[in-house]
């Protein structure tokens, strides 16, 4: 069993700096320097995709806030130093995904980079970072599921619940693999952004059923929802993709 976390790393000039906002940006380190590093096996300039990486990220931890605080807006309301306090938790994946992908899109379309192409750079390290990144939520004590007798259950208060960010981190990991050696073998562009999206969103539907703390649509879970949507619409673009280019070798650049 997990012992209980402290959420403060430490503590600087009085200053308390969250686990949280540290396993995030260790992710989003490791996932700038697997991009940088794979960037030319996909015909890209590393500084060239460094700088949309760059502009992207703000913007998606924006995304991700807002998402958060529109399916939460009656705790949020009236108070903007709550709405932008993030050290406590509080990011959406799936804003920051919005986001962060439409204005990778827009700038790959201005930089006249392969908007597909890049996408395919990209998946495996959101993929990884996700990884790392949900340990925050252990810190934090939140993104928990349901009580639960399991061996490998963590306490939380005076429960023992499902750890859903431990099992969304592992198979975020393994995600991170799969879609690293399905990218040396890749058969068309898209296809490693679209097992991306079709393998995480099934993931993601089954373990939003077990937390405690969805974001909700009238009665819905809101990422059982989108991850649905994304599974179906991109799994109808994968299929006739990859039977179209199954006869095809890998690209090579």
């Amino acid at each position: 069993m997990l012992p209980i976390p402290n959420p403060i790393a430490v503590t600087i000039f009085g200053i308390d700096v969250m686990w949280y906002g540290v396993l995030i940006a260790i992710g989003i380190l490791f996932a700038i320097l697997i991009v940088y590093k794979r960037a030319p096996r996909h015909d890209i300039e590393p500084e060239r995709i460094f700088d949309i990486v760059m502009i992207c990220l703000p913007f998606a931890i924006i995304g991700a806030r807002a998402y958060y605080v529109l399916f939460n807006w009656e705790d949020y309301q009236g108070d903007f130093y709550k709405i932008i306090n993030t050290r406590l938790g509080g990011l959406a994946i799936h804003g920051g995904l919005i986001v962060g992908v439409s204005i990778g899109i827009a700038l790959c379309l201005i930089r006249n980079i392969r908007p597909l192409n890049a996408l395919d750079l990209v998946a495996p390290a959101i993929a990884l970072a996700q990884a790392i990144g949900r340990w925050g939520n252990y810190f934090n004590q939140e993104a928990h599921g349901t009580p639960t007798n399991l061996p490998w259950a963590i306490q939380v208060g005076n429960e023992m619940v499902h750890p859903t960010f431990l099992y969304e981190s592992i198979w975020c990991f393994l995600l991170f693999l799969v879609l690293i050696i399905v990218d040396n073998h890749r058969k068309f562009e898209g296809q490693i952004f679209l097992l991306y999206g079709i393998l995480y969103s099934f993931e993601r539907f089954f373990i939003e059923h077990l937390r405690t703390d969805s974001l909700m649509i009238g009665p819905f879970r809101q990422a059982q929802v989108f991850s649905a949507a994304v599974f179906i619409v991109f799994l109808l673009i994968y299929i006739p993709l990859s039977h179209k280019n199954s006869k095809k070798g890998r690209i090579f650049y």
